[in-house]
């Protein structure tokens, strides 16, 4: 046994799957004992709220100032010039103002709009522009004379017996608050989601529900699968016919289309994360079975076999202490690729509204449909639903790179 522990970790693949996989465990672990906060709290009032620091404007404000000799404009510049506004500004000094791409970097924001100020005329003629886009360029230069500007913030107060407002307190473009300095401040790594919930927190509960999901399908799926494999591949004869036969029926209809129409039948009121794993795995269970009984059907008449049929040995210890032993790397790796499956399986089900039915918890499949339903990857937001598919595509990786090392530690015509 020891022998097959040091093998199978001297294996490249199985030890990078293992340490991908078991970094994901240890962060569902762990971070919910650092970060306490419920995964579905809603903190922002708003949809899909940037990654960043955020504080609090009021506690700002209130806060001792520092005056700093910075040049504000050119970080307002790269912030609140968008890459469509940059790549117009392009096209119009092209095509207008004579410059040649080379000429001009839209990533530089300060180069662009200083090209910017120096060329463009709103009096000009402009041919070949519709009056829209006249519009559309004159309000966007109207908009960069306002971020070059540093103009001071006055804030002013409502006497509320007279009803007049005087100004309390002028900010000059010079003051700085230090981040420290301010008492209430959140971080959101990952930005918010289209609920207004911390997408990092949300994710990490998300893998945790999906990896419960895809360990419960992949037991009940192998279970099934190794049980009517061993007796189909050891009894044979008309049993084996028969369980052939309800699985070449299974297997005939593609399971995708049978996970859809089993869970669209239960109704969402039933469909929770554990109806929904127990689907998946009663649904993915025809190739472990086909695999377990080709398996079984060439050990069946070895010696070893032959020899406990003859001491008299019950059929159930002659599978458990005869064969089954024979098979059990074998059947390692068929759970590794079950739960594999049945994460993708959930992810799938959930895209199209069919996973399950819950406001409690999160799963990889339902941040991804939360995140399409309202157009993130139509507006940019990549962090609501880019981290997620990162995280299923580790999971399937890192669970494959296992198999695959594994496949080729026990099977002999991989060993090299």
């Amino acid at each position: 046994m020891k022998n097959q522990i040091r093998q199978i970790f001297h294996s490249p693949k199985f030890t990078v799957g293992f340490i991908i996989f078991a970094a994901l465990l240890v962060l569902t672990v762990f971070y919910p004992l650092i970060v306490t906060n419920d995964p579905l709290e809603m903190v922002g009032q708003g949809n899909f709220f940037k990654p960043g620091t955020y504080i609090s404007v009021s506690e700002a404000v209130n806060t001792n100032p520092y005056t700093l000799n910075l040049n504000a404009s050119s970080s307002r510049l790269e912030q609140n010039l968008s890459m469509e506004e940059r790549m117009a500004m392009a096209d119009w000094l092209n095509q207008f103002a004579g410059l040649s791409s080379k000429e001009m970097d839209v990533t530089d924001a300060g180069e662009l709009v200083s090209l910017w100020k120096d060329h463009y005329d709103s009096a000009s003629e402009q041919k070949g522009l519709i009056a829209a886009r006249k519009k559309y360029f004159s309000r966007l230069d109207k908009k960069i004379t306002g971020l070059l500007e540093d103009r001071d913030v006055l804030l002013a107060e409502k006497n509320q017996e007279t009803g007049e407002v005087s100004v309390k307190k002028t900010i000059p473009s010079t003051s700085y608050v230090n981040v420290k300095d301010v008492g209430s401040r959140r971080v959101f790594i990952l930005g918010t989601d289209n609920f207004g919930r911390d997408v990092l927190t949300e994710l990490v509960a998300a893998i945790k529900t999906s990896l419960k999901i895809g360990f419960i399908a992949g037991l009940i799926a192998t279970t099934i699968g190794l049980s009517l494999g061993l007796i189909a591949g050891y009894l044979g004869g008309v049993i084996d016919d028969f369980i052939l036969f309800i699985t070449n029926l299974f297997t005939v209809i593609p399971s995708f289309i049978l996970l859809i129409l089993i869970s669209y039948s239960i109704g969402k009121n039933a469909r929770g994360v554990m109806m929904v794993a127990i689907i998946i795995g009663l649904t993915s269970w025809t190739w472990t079975t086909r695999s377990v009984r080709s398996q079984v059907i060439s050990l069946r008449n070895r010696d070893h076999v032959n020899l406990s049929k003859l001491s008299g040995h019950s059929l159930f210890r002659i599978i458990l202490t005869d064969i089954l032993p024979y098979i059990a790397s074998y059947v390692v790796m068929a759970l590794i690729l079950q739960i594999s499956s049945g994460i993708l399986a959930e992810a799938q089900l959930s895209m199209i509204g069919l996973g399950p039915a819950t406001t409690t918890v999160s799963t990889l499949g339902l941040m991804m449909n939360w995140a399409m339903s309202y157009s993130a990857h139509l507006n940019g937001d990549w962090w609501a639903y880019f981290p997620v598919i990162i995280s299923i595509a580790l999971i399937s990786f890192s669970l494959n790179l296992m198999n695959t090392g594994l496949d080729q530690i026990f099977n002999p015509q991989l060993r090299e």
